[in-house]
């Protein structure tokens, strides 16, 4: 669990690259100087011709062009980490801040820097007296960095100011998001009953520290919750906030036994679920919809006043809320070797992710004909890929409850007769797939 926490933290890291890049400029720069190539041989032809003196120069060039072009690139992601945060969602942070292009620019930037500055403690000075010989070669690489660097400048440009466009913003939301339904939701014991409901003397595990669920992998605590012949439930879903002291896990077993080893069932819930201060992607599918959901809801403001990109928000999130519907969702219900329940993790449903991605983006946009419709499309087709009854179910009371809205609060009659249609179309062809209706 530290080992997963800490590969999740320096994935968002913008300091972690750089710092290793620096430590392999400093061996490089070291190993080079020490390696002499023949005057005249073929291999000559190829290095920097010039005195030590010209050298020395060229160094300090290299680490002031650098300097300057490293405060332009921060300046830049800056630029771009307030822009996504402004106008689209403060929760797409994490997604500029985990680019590895970003990341690998600046290390680049930062070893060519390091490289020319450790260079000039050794390059025409010898024991603090000037001198005629210096590594010829490590000063080529130090030019041919430079060079490196330059063409990775006009890359970088050219990769952020695409990165910030609102439809690969977007896009790289929904493939983050599919590839935690296709990785990362449970398979095993999941089941759309409802959890059981823990008894009266059932004892509490407290919570190891304050933050965000991040992910839960509740093979420890099964097998500590078998060992010790009780039953254990998960109190909070991925993602939900828990304060330091209340319940994390609910644990009983038949009453007349002995009380349940909490120190055991603590330390197995401390290595099954990682509480840490902020949302990630990792387990969390809602999260994915909650920014998407953002974006349309903020691109509703008045401040912004953009329909288009909430309906180009509402696309993604159909290709989303498709690929949940055709997912057995719900919570997991963890059995030992003999049948017996042992461990409860509570999970997420399709009504959930149908309320979380439609309800708030409904009550901003009801006004607006092109958004409702975009989001009676999002249905339909999150309808169609329903594999029982009730799932339809659902999609046809959210489509209700966007006509009631919508109803409300469109003030031309010739526009909402357009939704109306629409909705109808929606409906009919939803409750024929019904067969209980």
């Amino acid at each position: 669990m530290r080992r997963e926490a800490a590969s999740e933290y320096l994935r968002g890291a913008l300091w972690a690259m750089p710092s290793v890049a620096v430590v392999i400029a400093l061996i490089a720069g070291s190993g080079l100087s020490f390696i002499e190539v023949a005057p005249g041989s073929w291999r000559d032809r190829f290095l920097f011709q010039g005195t030590a003196d010209d050298a020395r120069t060229l160094l300090i060039a290299i680490a002031s062009t650098m300097a300057t072009v490293i405060a332009l690139v921060l300046g830049l992601t800056v630029v771009a980490l307030q822009l996504a945060s402004t106008q689209f969602s403060p929760r797409l942070l994490r997604n500029f801040l985990r680019d590895r292009v970003n990341q690998f620019v600046l290390s680049v930037f930062v070893a060519t820097f390091v490289y020319s500055s450790a260079g000039l403690y050794t390059v025409g000075v010898k024991a603090g007296v000037r001198t005629d010989q210096y590594p010829r070669l490590a000063v080529t690489v130090a030019l041919l960095l430079l060079f490196v660097s330059l063409l990775m400048l006009v890359f970088f440009v050219h990769h952020l100011t695409h990165s910030i466009q609102i439809d690969e913003v977007m896009r790289k939301v929904e493939r983050t998001t599919l590839q935690v339904i296709a990785r990362d939701l449970p398979t095993i014991g999941v089941t759309t009953e409802p959890r059981p409901v823990p008894p009266e003397w059932a004892v509490n595990v407290p919570a190891y520290r304050s933050g965000y669920l991040q992910t839960i992998h509740p093979e420890a605590l099964v097998a500590a919750a078998t060992a010790t012949g009780v039953t254990a439930s998960i109190t909070r879903m991925v993602g939900e906030h828990i304060i330091a002291g209340s319940a994390l896990v609910q644990v009983w077993q038949d009453p007349a036994g002995p009380p349940p080893p909490l120190d055991r069932l603590a330390a197995a819930a401390r290595d099954s679920i990682r509480i840490g201060f902020e949302r990630t992607a990792e387990q969390d599918v809602a999260f994915g919809v909650r920014q998407l959901a953002d974006i349309a809801v903020k691109a509703l403001s008045a401040a912004i006043n953009d329909p288009y990109t909430s309906i180009q928000a509402i696309e993604h999130l159909s290709v989303v809320l498709a690929t949940l519907a055709g997912r057995e969702l719900g919570s997991q219900l963890l059995r030992d070797e003999t049948g017996a329940l042992r461990v409860v993790v509570p999970g997420r449903d399709l009504e959930y992710y149908l309320d979380l991605a439609c309800g708030q983006v409904r009550r901003y946009g009801k006004a607006e004909p092109r958004v409702v419709r975009a989001q009676l499309r999002t249905l339909h087709s999150t309808g169609q890929f329903c594999t029982d009854d009730t799932g339809r179910r659902l999609v046809v009371d959210q489509v209700k409850l966007l006509m009631a809205d919508a109803q409300r609060a469109i003030v031309q009659p010739a526009d909402f007769v357009v939704v109306r249609e629409h909705a109808d179309r929606v409906l009919d062809d939803l409750t024929a797939r019904d067969l209980s209706v």
